[in-house]
Order: structure tokens, then sequence, then C-alpha cells
């Protein structure tokens, strides 16, 4: 049975299953799917072409489903598309799609947790089991793979990538790609180390994590470029879905990934 405030309003052609609690003041509009279990916290607000999975929370002041703020966008349907286990804290903000990306939608994956303030932009997709912590900003088209976390306040340009078990420190500044299970942080933003921690919580064995780290270390201070770099990985480490995951990622990046930290802070002098 859902429970309903009488101070909501709910569109008679959203779509409601079961055991779904809409707060005081809560908003949800037409053409909207919420699965079992979800909660809409007061003053949150749900707009039109919002599908979202089971148990998931929209916290108070929160806007998932607003038109893109792309100028580009002529009135379109697009989509949000939410999993199962989402949490969007209060005040995030979170955008349909957009035709002229040829996306049409912006995907949040599974358990993931959006904190305050966040915002995601038109024809994001978020993975599965990501942290955005608060004050994160997402340009459109950026791509956060499954894992990753985002430091508070860091802002990602437009058609950005972030790898799986990616971490990216606080206040970053993300403008290259950031490559799968990497650290990263500084000013400018740079590969700073192998994201050891998050990777031994998710089991990782110590044989893998030394895998990767020695893969990187190739890449980025063996003195070769990036490309060099990844050709010695490609013929010197045998096969692992780890070193693929890698390549494939660098081999794919249209805008390039992050530079090793080269022991110099922005604005020092040699």
């Amino acid at each position: 049975m859902n429970k309903i405030s009488p101070q909501a309003y709910v569109s008679p052609k959203a779509k409601l299953g079961d055991n779904v609690e809409v707060c005081p003041f809560a908003f949800i509009d037409d053409d909207v799917e919420i699965g079992d279990g979800c909660k809409i916290h007061p003053h949150a607000v749900v707009y039109q072409y919002v599908k979202m999975g089971k148990n998931c929370q929209v916290f108070p002041g929160a806007v998932v489903g607003a038109i893109p703020q792309d100028l580009k966008y002529e009135g379109e349907v697009t989509y949000v598309e939410l999993g199962d286990n989402v949490t969007v804290r209060e005040c995030a903000t979170i955008n349909r799609g957009t035709k002229a990306s040829g996306k049409y939608v912006t995907k949040i994956g599974s358990d993931t947790l959006i904190m305050s303030y966040v915002h995601v932009a038109h024809d994001c997709e978020i993975g599965n089991h990501c942290i955005l912590v608060s004050y994160v900003g997402i340009a459109g088209e950026t791509v956060i793979e499954d894992w990753a976390i985002i430091g508070g306040g860091a802002k990602a340009h437009q058609f950005s990538k972030v790898g799986c078990h990616a971490m990216v420190g606080g206040m970053s500044k993300i403008n290259k790609d950031i490559p799968p299970y990497a650290l990263c942080g500084r000013e400018p933003i740079s590969y700073a180390g192998v994201n050891i921690v998050g990777l031994r919580r998710r089991g990782f064995s110590p044989e893998v994590i030394r895998n990767i780290k020695d893969i990187y270390d190739t890449i980025y201070y063996s003195g070769y470029n990036i490309s060099d770099g990844c050709a010695k990985v490609e013929a010197g480490f045998p096969q692992s879905e780890e070193r693929d995951t890698i390549l494939n990622f660098i081999k794919n990046s249209k805008r390039g990934i992050i530079r090793a930290y080269d022991g110099k802070l922005k604005g020092e002098i040699d």
C-alpha cells in the first residue's frame, strides 16, 4: 500500500509501484514511473519523463527531470532514468537528456549516492555504486563509470570520462579523462597513484592491485609517452581484465587522459 500525503501533488498520469511514500508538498508530474519502495521527501520535485527504479529516495529540495540547461534543447521529449537504490540528497538537480546529443536520456546507475547540491547535466551517464559528493558539478554528456567517487566541489568539463573505481579529489577541475582505478587530484589535475584503499574495500587481491600499479608505472613513469607506454603494457603484461580495462579506456579516450604529477604545484618556478 502506498502512503501519499494529502498535501502532496501526484499526477494521475504518474505510475507508482508498491509501498511508495510521497511526503507533504512533494510534486510528481505527468509521465513519471516510480518503482516499489521509493520515498519522495517533502518539497522534492520529480518532473515529466522520469523513470525511477526500486527503493530510491529523493530528498527535500531536489529536482529530478527538469529540462536541460542547453540552448539547443527545443522542447523534445527526453528522459531521466534512475536505477535501483539511488539516493538523491537535498537540493541536487538531475536534468533530462537532449535530442542534439543523440542520447535523449540522462542515466543514473543502481546503488549510487548523489549528495546535496550536486548537479548532473543533460545526457550524463553515471554508473553503479558511484558517489558524487556535495557540490559536484557534472557538465553535459559526461560519463562516470561504476564505483567511481568524485570528491566534494569537483567540476567536470562536458564530454569528460571518469573510469571505474577511480577516485577524484575534492575541488578538482576534471578537464581530461580519469583512467580506471586511478587516484587523482592537485591543480592541474594529475595522476597520483592507484586507488589502493578503494580497491581493497571491494575485494581486489594484493596481486591484482600490484599489477595495476605496475601497469600505470609503465605508462606514466618509464619515460614513454602515453601511446608508447600503452604499447609496452600490451606487449609486456599478460592479458587480464584490469589490463584490458585500462588499455581500452585510454585507446577510446577522446579528450586524452590526465598526466602524472610532476612534483610542482601551479605557479611554482623551477
